[in-house]
């Protein structure tokens, strides 16, 4: 079947709302973080421990999956939920933010007909359409399949906005031509940079498509917080009320909150995997590093009121030990804390949609996450 969204609550101070995601594999409550699977895996994590975390739908990669293992042999497995053993609900992305940030010559290498970029595995010669875009994506069997579409870089020319935003509808309408999976959804991807008249038209156009839920792309992509939030404000408002609304790789906690107060439901980043690779973990009073030396002999979980696998059994000395000595278990223990963190977010604003008072809530989670003094 398709997703269906049901709108339950409109927070009465903002443009934030609650609501249900029906899909294939169960109901999601909205909003919500999504993790990242690139590559048919939450990295580190198993499918039972990303469950128990409370993650609902999570994302896998089409452009890594069509180069390894293959689409088609996604497809003899079953399908994508078969394949990596997860009952839960996945989206895949369109490929298109790695294809861009692979093609060197973004005149010379993105035309009309697709994208010619080399294959990061082999430096093999690789063309992506948005026909074998949703081709991939359709044998993947995800719930979820998104258009092709161009992340348009930032800072970019208006005429180069333009002309980028202009070709993404027309690789929509391709890409919708072709798909062809009744158990899958297709969503829409507004572009059209830091410009508000393109992110009007972008908006206009790609719902007279009539996809089955809409997402805003090209932000996260190195501007500055007070422009990714206009690029918001300047989609959102075209959206429909009745299908959902995903911004495209944000997994800041901050930006999570802002982003939600304007109308978004869904979000993904692999944010909560990278930096845990790396030892840091998200707490109320913002991220630490554990491999600092303070917690060398700290005998506290990462954060006290945290309910999650890791804080119940682990403290920061141990994970720091096990980050240092470049343990795998390490950056497993702040992966399920920090996906964790993101998903306890989205449940503590839903409960403030519903409650009215999500600018309190903002305004008290900034004073502790951003007073790093409590740390």
């Amino acid at each position: 079947m398709k997703i269906k969204y049901e709108l339950l609550n409109n927070e009465k101070n903002t443009l934030a709302r609650y609501g249900l995601l029906h899909t294939n594999y169960g109901t999601f409550e909205t909003p919500m973080f999504m993790p990242v699977g690139t590559q048919a895996t939450i990295k580190t994590l198993s499918p039972e421990e990303i469950k128990e975390i409370g993650s609902g739908v999570i994302l896998s990669n089409t452009y890594h999956l069509w180069l390894r293992p293959g689409a088609d042999v996604v497809k003899k497995a079953g399908g994508l939920h078969k394949f990596m053993n997860y009952d839960g609900a996945i989206l895949t992305d369109s490929g298109g933010f790695q294809v861009f940030s692979l093609a060197k010559n973004k005149k010379k290498d993105i035309t009309e007909d697709g994208v010619h970029f080399k294959s990061h595995i082999d430096g093999s010669n690789l063309f992506l359409t948005p026909e074998l875009s949703i081709e991939v994506q359709n044998k993947l069997d995800s719930d979820i399949a998104m258009s092709f579409d161009e992340c348009i870089p930032y800072p970019a020319s208006y005429e180069y906005a333009k002309a980028s935003t202009e070709r993404t509808l027309r690789w929509a309408k391709r890409g919708k031509d072709v798909f062809n999976n009744d158990n899958q959804s297709l969503f829409g991807i507004v572009q059209g940079g830091e410009y508000e008249d393109l992110r009007r038209f972008s908006a206009i156009e790609t719902v007279k498509m009539d996809f089955d839920g809409y997402s805003i792309g090209g932000t996260s992509v190195g501007e500055d917080k007070t422009t990714m939030y206009k690029m918001i404000d300047y989609a959102i408002k075209y959206l429909p009320v009745d299908k959902p609304r995903y911004l495209m790789g944000v997994g800041d906690p901050i930006d999570i909150i802002e982003g939600v107060i304007r109308g978004v439901d869904m979000f993904d980043c692999v944010l909560p995997t990278r930096i845990a690779r790396h030892g840091n973990a998200f707490t109320k009073y913002g991220k630490i590093n554990i491999k600092n030396a303070k917690y060398k002999e700290d005998f506290t979980p990462i954060e006290n009121n945290c309910d999650c696998y890791s804080c119940k059994h682990y403290t920061k000395a141990y994970i720091r030990h096990l980050i240092v000595a470049n343990e795998t278990f390490g950056a497993r223990l702040l992966s399920i804390h920090n996906i964790r963190f993101l998903t306890r977010l989205t449940e503590d604003l839903r409960i403030a949609i519903k409650e009215n008072n999500i600018l309190e809530y903002k305004d008290d989670f900034m004073r502790d996450y951003c007073n790093e003094n409590k740390n």
